[in-house]
C-alpha cells in the first residue's frame, strides 16, 4: 500500500479491526501506547481508507493498539 503498511486487519464482532502492534522492550523511556501518536493515527486511518476502497469492504470500522512490553500483552479495543 503507498505510504505505510497495516498491521493487522481483522474482522470481530461485525467490525473491520485494523490493529496496530507497538513492543517495547520496557516501558522506560515511555509506554509503546504512547508511540501510537496523532501522525501515527492519521497515517493509520489513510492505510486504512486505501484498504476498505481496494477491499471493497464495507462495515463499522474500529482502530485498536496491541502492545508488547517485555512478555507483558495488552490490547486497547477503540484506541482512537
Amino acid at each position: 500500500m503507498r505510504g505505510g503498511e497495516l498491521d493487522l486487519v481483522l474482522w470481530r464482532d461485525g467490525e473491520i479491526v485494523f490493529c496496530e502492534v507497538k513492543s517495547r522492550r520496557s516501558d522506560r523511556f515511555g509506554s509503546a501506547a504512547e508511540a501510537v501518536d496523532w501522525r501515527k493515527q492519521r497515517r493509520i486511518r489513510s492505510l486504512a481508507a486505501q484498504w476498505l476502497r481496494a477491499s471493497g469492504r464495507r462495515g463499522r470500522v474500529r482502530f485498536d493498539v496491541a502492545t508488547v512490553t517485555g512478555v507483558e500483552i495488552d490490547v486497547i479495543e477503540g484506541a482512537f
